[in-house]
Order: C-alpha cells, then sequence, then structure tokens
C-alpha cells in the first residue's frame, strides 16, 4: 500500500507515536493521484537526480523513487529520519539527509555526489520558509536545472502575478529575474494531514541564465526592496526615502537616465525596468 493514504499515513504516524510539529509546518499529503501530479509537472524522468526538500514520512519521495534515477532527500527533523528510513527501506534509490536545507551547502553535495550534470529540486515547502528556500535555491551557483514546490496559494499567486496588480511585489520581481515560472496545479486543503486552513499551489520555476555580477545583484535587490517598501508613494519619493541614501536629485537623474516616469510607482514596472535602474545607478557611481 502507498504511504500516501489517510489509512496508512495515520498508522505510520501512531506506529513511531510522531505528533506534528507545527513549528515546521508538517502536513503530509495522502493524496495519490495529486502525488502524480506534481511530479509530472516536474518533468522527472529516469535520468533525473532529485532533490526533495522536506520529504516527511516519505509521501512523495517514494513515488519520485519509482521515476527517478536518485532521490536525495533533505529533512529536518530527527524524530522523521527512522520513520523515513523504514517506510522507505524498499527502495535502492534514495539517500535520506538530517538538514535543513538552508544550513546544506549545495555545492559541497554536488561535487560530493556527483551532481555536476545538474538536479531537480521537488518539495512540498513549509508556509513559513518558503521565500527564505525560494530565494536561497534560486540565488545559489549549484545546478538546478528546475523548481518545483508546493506553497501556500497566496504566496503563488503573488509570484505569478504581473505588473499593475496589487500581488505584484517584491517577491515577483526577484522569482522572475532568475527564472521562469510556471504553474502547476491548484491543491486544495484536504489532501493533507492534518489539513491547513489554506489552499496550496504548485508552481514550476526554471532558472535562467543571470549575467549580473554579485554588486549589481546586490543593487537591484536594494532598489527594489527600498521601491516596494513604499508601494502607495512615487518612485521618486520610495527611492530616496528609503536604505539607498539616494538624494531625491540623484533618483530623478538615475530614473531619467532609465527612461523611467519618476511618479510611477513600484507596481508599473516590469523586470528590465528594474535593471535599467540599477544600470543607472551603477553607471553613476563610476562618475
Amino acid at each position: 500500500m502507498r504511504i500516501a493514504t489517510p489509512t496508512r499515513t495515520r498508522t505510520i504516524l501512531s506506529e513511531y507515536g510522531h505528533r506534528m510539529r507545527k513549528s515546521l509546518g508538517q502536513n503530509f499529503l495522502i493524496d495519490g493521484n495529486i502525488i502524480e501530479n506534481i511530479i509530472e509537472g516536474a518533468g522527472v524522468t529516469e535520468v533525473d537526480t532529485v532533490l526533495e526538500i522536506g520529504p516527511g514520512i516519505g509521501s512523495m519521495t517514494e513515488v519520485l523513487s519509482e521515476k527517478a534515477k536518485k532521490v536525495i532527500a533533505v529533512e529536518i527533523d530527527q524524530n522523521l529520519i527512522p520513520i523515513l528510513e523504514k517506510t522507505l527501506a524498499h527502495r535502492d534509490n534514495i539517500e535520506i539527509i538530517h538538514q535543513d536545507i538552508l544550513k546544506l551547502d549545495l555545492e559541497d553535495l554536488k561535487q560530493k555526489k556527483g551532481l555536476e550534470e545538474g538536479f531537480k529540486v521537488v518539495a512540498n515547502l513549509p508556509y513559513y520558509v518558503t521565500t527564505p528556500i525560494i530565494m536561497a535555491l534560486l540565488e545559489g551557483d549549484a545546478p538546478i536545472r528546475s523548481i518545483t514546490v508546493m506553497i501556500q496559494k497566496e504566496v503563488a499567486d503573488r509570484i505569478l502575478s504581473a505588473k499593475d496588480v496589487k500581488a505584484y511585489g517584491a517577491l515577483t520581481v526577484a522569482c522572475n529575474l532568475y527564472a521562469d515560472v510556471r504553474e502547476v496545479l491548484t491543491v486544495p486543503p484536504s489532501v493533507f494531514l492534518p489539513r491547513p486552513k489554506v489552499a496550496s499551489k504548485v508552481i514550476t520555476l526554471t532558472p535562467k541564465v543571470n549575467n549580473l555580477t554579485v554588486q549589481e545583484r546586490k543593487l537591484l535587490f536594494a532598489i527594489v526592496k527600498d521601491a516596494f517598501g513604499k508601494r502607495r508613494k512615487t518612485l521618486l519619493n520610495s527611492l530616496s526615502s528609503g536604505n539607498l541614501g539616494y538624494s531625491k536629485d540623484r533618483v530623478r537623474e538615475a530614473l531619467e537616465a532609465a527612461e523611467i516616469d519618476p511618479k510611477k510607482r513600484a507596481e508599473n514596472l516590469g523586470i528590465e525596468d528594474f535593471k535599467r535602474i540599477m544600470t543607472a545607478f551603477a553607471e553613476a557611481e563610476k562618475q
């Protein structure tokens, strides 16, 4: 019997006396069809190595191991490690690592596991740590070929949103700067144990080739953060009153050089608009 059924999941949890840890956002999938759809959306095949974040009791790990060449499952909860070792004992292409994904050196992992050709990330992410994990994956230098994550629907909608709408924000710009984003499916609360209070959504991010230097990235995100930090203000006012420390005259000059109307607001700008503003500020620094 598959792990991802209500009966099997409850039996496993009862056998080990495992209590859900709200602090870790533990909600386990109990619907095999949803798992199949997630893996299909991730495009996992027999030639792929998959890095799974937060395998829980192995509900999705089990199916991933049948589709992929190898699965490296990273779990932060020490109490779940013996459960995973038992529930997945019948699969010989799974490696379980007890670690916080935010503390795991993916470059080191690449070297030790022979992942130079790249790997795919698949995860059911806890809501509380969604943004840090996504940004850590996108900003790192590991050879990630795609990132397919199930996250809170509201957050996914922000990432998928277009400019000139309320949901559009700094996270939208950050994710779309680094990746092409695609919606896979919406997931109702009823397919989890315990049930979360909100719906989830699965998205896939395919990293883009990014030629920005480290300094350019830092400047760009500082601009985005200031612009959206006071999103009701015009760009002239938000960028001159934020953490960048630029005067209004300097901001006005940069916006004019970037051919951006100073009266516009952050939500009116696309990715390329922000990159032009960054370039204008960077060029001014050289003078």
